[in-house]
């Protein structure tokens, strides 16, 4: 009974403060101002906080806070010290304080990197305007200028924003004020603004008045000395009266010790000029600044949304349709899948691998490569090559971009196209029933492409805002930094790493003419690869892409480039600065002559599982993140490239710039332990469970199984090929692992960028 009186009278204190537009004013500002401190929730809360509390929420409340080791009592007037205290011990004394401190605050509001705006729309007939800048808590000795501050802005007749915006009609009235917090608070300025005014005349003056004019016009002698005397001034009528002294002590109190009360007033003795300009200049800046706009209305403009609705009432008597489709218990052993494949050409280069099973839904994954091109006549034509798959899938000569859309909806297909130097890679997902209707849409795309020149726009607005977006990225640099020390090839080559900035001018210049004539030089069915796998018609598919692809030829042979590994760059560390970037990226690699059918590569592959490989559970993530606590993230990888005859280490990691030197050292030590000391056996039989039963699991998902048939494709090998790799695995021992390691995996051959804010 007594929550729900005071609840009332609460309510209606709060009701109070929603009548005025000025205070909600203020009240979105701060919580505008503040991102993450609770100096941005205004104290008496919400409606509906204020509606709903529990009682159990108040009694927490009150036993956290409400004890004698959180209370200050002052005592102002005229008395006895002697009777008060005994008083004083009489009452609070004997009361008992708790074993558990109340929990310090830790927030610290992070510096502003851009203003911030709110707007605020209610039936008034005044507008307002205000700015609010993030200024330090009023124990710092620069508060004494913040205060000062108030006064240089807004008194009234010779404050700054008195002169520039009342006196010249831009607005009523002015005001300011400074919190005066335990932790950094805000300045606030506010302009009242008449209807017949305008508000973005007084929003550009009132910015320009705090944040420009003391370039133009210093602070004078004159405006400091009449602050500083009005901040005294006001201290003495205070202290004339006793409950306003006792008061003033008490929120000095709270704002960390009752005797900053007196520090306060030394400091605000001895300001100069020169210390309040100072402040001004420091804090009254573009980035640290909030604007806050009140636009009177004439009728109310909420927008109320619904609560979360009674999901019991909801749900009653709710009755599901048919049950989906259920897909087969599959056999995810490599030779068991081999053995349900169908493998052959449509046509000499050609060549397919198809697997129909039932799935969950009947659905299908199909995935097609055309290859095109040669080492020497793809050398200047990479945009081309790169941006062609893109722009084939932006229309046909009979369909828009937005019809071919409409279409893949209506089939309920995912397609997605991509090409590289060398290599167009066609992806779709949808179900068996629709796969043919998907086909022939493909086949219209790739024979029919419709090479729009505004289209080719739109693409190359997405790929140079990415690319420019990525120029100061730590993320971005550091790993492209590592390939282009690894790819020390001429320009024109089809293996050299460009800059961003290259990238950008390459996209820039390439043209739509020069796309149509690359298509039709270059792309063709003289070479490429066909696999399907889920619920289809395997004969129909079949049919369907000879007679898409069957009698395409290019005009260029297409004939494979190799991507040999590049071993003779010396390794090291290679620091690139990025200003404002809180985060650093740490990359690695190196390669080596290593084929993935060799007995090292399965070797080296459980030795970097044990490093880096497993996750959370390898050596690097359990000292550089567990241990030391220096990244979120830490991995090692390494990739095998059968054509090439070649094998890629690499390692991330992110962490604070400060803490690089520290990651760097620690790595190195890691790696080390592992080559004088080896794996252990329970380190390797863990490592071979897991990675085992990973490669059970991603033959069961039929993505990524569609694309492990199109590699074996590639590679001239069938699953077999994989089942006897896991037999390489299930047999290493603990010393080839490590004589892997030894071998392969030397620290001081890591070619490593990292990429952060270092100064």
């Amino acid at each position: 009974e007594d929550l729900v009186s005071e609840m009332t009278v609460v309510r209606n204190e709060f009701e109070s403060g929603e009548n005025s537009p000025i205070q909600i004013l203020m009240q979105r500002i701060q919580a505008v101002s503040y991102e993450w401190h609770n100096y941005g929730k205004s104290t008496i809360g919400n409606r509906s906080d204020i509606e709903r509390v529990p009682i159990v929420a108040l009694r927490q409340f009150y036993k956290k806070y409400y004890r004698p080791d959180n209370v200050m009592v002052i005592v102002a007037g005229k008395f006895k010290p002697e009777t008060a205290l005994e008083y004083l011990e009489k009452y609070f004394g004997t009361l008992k304080q708790p074993d558990t401190p109340i929990d310090p605050t830790y927030t610290v509001e992070p510096p502003k990197d851009g203003e911030r705006t709110v707007v605020l729309r209610r039936v008034g007939d005044v507008q307002y305007v205000g700015v609010a800048y993030h200024v330090p808590a009023s124990s710092h000795p620069d508060f004494a200028a913040v205060r000062a501050l108030t006064y240089i802005m807004s008194d009234e007749p010779g404050g700054r924003l008195y002169k520039n915006m009342v006196e010249k009609e831009l607005a009523s009235n002015v005001f300011a004020m400074a919190s005066a917090f335990h932790d950094p608070g805000i300045y606030m300025a506010f302009a009242e603004v008449p209807q017949t005014a305008s508000i973005e005349t007084a929003r550009s003056t009132i910015i320009a008045t705090l944040e420009e004019t003391f370039a133009t016009t210093p602070l004078s002698q004159q405006e400091a000395e009449r602050a500083k005397q009005q901040i005294l001034k006001r201290r003495e009528l205070e202290a004339a009266e006793s409950n306003r002294i006792a008061v003033s002590l008490s929120d000095w109190a709270a704002q960390g010790d009752w005797r900053l009360y007196f520090l306060f007033r030394d400091a605000v003795e001895a300001l100069t000029a020169e210390k309040i300009q100072e402040v001004a200049e420091k804090y009254f800046v573009r980035n640290n600044r909030t604007v806050g706009l009140f636009i009177p209305s004439e009728k109310p403009e909420r927008i109320s949304v619904p609560e979360s609705p009674n999901l019991a009432e909801r749900l009653e008597g709710y009755v599901g349709r048919e049950v989906i489709a259920a897909g087969e218990a599959f056999d995810v052993d490599p030779l068991a899948i081999e053995k349900r494949t169908q493998r052959g050409e449509l046509y000499p280069g050609y060549t397919y691998a198809m697997l129909p099973k039932k799935t969950r839904g009947g659905s299908v994954t199909l995935m097609m490569t055309l290859r095109f091109g040669d080492e020497t006549s793809l050398r200047g034509k990479i945009a081309q090559a790169e941006l062609v798959g893109a722009m084939m899938q932006r229309g046909s000569q009979s369909l828009t971009y937005q019809e071919v859309e409409d279409k893949l909806t209506q089939l309920r297909a995912d397609l997605s196209f991509n090409s590289t130097p060398g290599l167009l890679q066609i992806r779709v997902k949808t179900k068996g029933e629709n796969l043919s209707e998907v086909v022939k849409l493909i086949g219209d795309l790739i024979r029919n492409p419709r090479f729009e020149a505004s289209e080719l726009e739109v693409v190359r607005r997405q790929i140079l805002t990415g690319i420019e977006g990525s120029l100061k990225e730590p993320q971005a640099l550091a790993p492209q930094a590592v390939r282009r020390a690894l790819a020390p090839f001429e320009r024109d080559d089809v293996r050299y790493v460009p800059t961003m900035e290259e990238e950008i001018e390459m996209y820039k210049n390439v043209t739509i003419e020069q796309i149509r004539e690359f298509y039709a030089d270059f792309i063709g069915g003289q070479a490429g690869e066909l696999s399907v796998v889920g619920d289809f018609d395997d004969q129909m598919i079949k049919k369907q892409v000879l007679e898409i692809v069957g009698d395409w030829k290019a005009k260029m042979p297409y004939v494979r480039f190799d991507r040999r590994a590049v071993t003779h760059v010396a390794g090291g560390v290679e620091r690139i600065n990025t200003p404002d970037k809180s985060n650093a990226m740490l990359y690695g690699s190196m390669q080596f002559n290593l084929d993935d059918e060799a007995a090292a590569f399965a070797a080296l592959e459980m030795g970097n599982y044990v490093l880096g490989g497993g996750s959370l559970s390898s050596r690097l993530a359990d000292r550089v993140r567990q241990q030391e606590g220096l990244s979120y993230g830490i991995a090692s990888g390494v990739t095998g490239r059968h054509r090439d005859q070649r094998t890629d280490f690499t390692l991330y990691a992110i962490t604070n710039p400060q803490n690089v030197d520290r990651l760097l050292e620690v790595i190195n030590e890691e790696i080390k332990l592992l080559r004088e000391k080896g794996v252990t056996e329970d380190e390797l039989a863990r490592a071979k469970e897991s990675y085992l039963q990973g490669e059970k699991v991603r033959r069961a998902e039929d993505g990524s199984l569609a694309s492990q048939l199109l590699g074996s494709m590639f590679n001239g090998r069938t699953l077999e090929f994989n089942a006897e790799h896991e037999q390489r695995i299930a047999k290493l021992t603990v010393e080839e692992v490590n004589q892997a390691i030894n071998d392969l995996i030397n620290p001081s051959n890591l070619v490593i960028g990292v990429a952060g804010d270092f100064k």
